[in-house]
């Protein structure tokens, strides 16, 4: 008789079959969008409520890709290749804008030059501190498991900043260094251990959990455990919270 997959496989292999029916909601909707000629004119209400369906289509989707990368962490799966530092930050930003204002994502898409994103963001309530060299430099990881724990970062930054949202790297040490850093309400000290914790938040009710700090980050220590890398968070009650990642760079590619 065949051994019943363990709970942690039946999960993973439900979280991929989501893919196809998020794909074709996503597909659907955009086609209306998009098509109106075809598929017939829209009112306003129409468009605004398509759109919060793609935009709610596209974080189901980052959730299940992200899962399935967690899963893959656990099985000690490393795909490592070669990408800019530039690509990096401007991917996430992208991916963080498309769901907060996706006119600015589509602004960062259409730049080509580091200063031009600042200009971008700036107006958004970003900032960016790369030294050319730094921004301009290739390094080989798994870049999925990068890209996943700096949105996370950011996302997170967004969600409790007051004002503005600083972004910095480094490659120091073999490792590359990013810093996000948000001027919100901050995290008392008595909190920093347990924020780390699955599901823990610093809110008392289900809407404060949603918006939380929450599973994300737990999700970015498996991530950086798995590649060797760390998290430092540095905050108190008031202050703004700064989380400090190093992740050890792969010599493969």
């Amino acid at each position: 008789m065949n051994k019943i997959p363990d709970s942690n496989i039946k999960t993973e292999i439900l979280i991929h079959d989501l893919k196809v029916p998020i794909s074709v909601i996503n597909a659907g909707a955009r086609s209306l969008l998009d098509r109106q000629d075809t598929y017939g004119s829209l009112t306003e209400k129409q468009i605004k409520v398509l759109k919060r369906i793609v935009r709610n289509t596209l974080t189901t989707q980052r959730l299940v890709n992200d899962v399935l990368e967690l899963g893959r962490s656990r099985e000690g799966v490393m795909i490592c290749s070669w990408f800019t530092v530039s690509s990096l930050v401007a991917g996430v930003l992208v991916e963080v804008f498309d769901l907060t204002d996706p006119n600015v994502a589509d602004r960062i898409r259409k730049v080509s030059t580091y200063g031009q994103l600042q200009e971008v963001i700036a107006h958004a309530g970003v900032t960016l501190c790369f030294e050319k060299q730094i921004w301009e430099a290739s390094v080989c990881l798994d870049a999925a498991k990068v890209r996943q724990i700096l949105r996370n970062l950011v996302t997170n930054a967004f969600k409790h900043r007051s004002a503005c949202v600083d972004i910095r790297g480094v490659i120091k040490n073999s490792c590359l260094i990013l810093w996000v850093k948000d001027d919100g309400r901050g995290i008392p000290r008595a909190d920093h251990q347990r924020i780390f914790e699955t599901y823990f938040t610093t809110g008392g009710s289900i809407e404060d959990a949603i918006q939380s700090h929450g599973l994300g980050l737990a999700g970015v220590m498996v991530l950086l455990r798995d590649m060797g890398g760390e998290m430092v968070l540095q905050s108190d009650a008031g202050h703004g919270a700064e989380f400090k990642v190093s992740i050890p760079l792969s010599r493969e590619g």
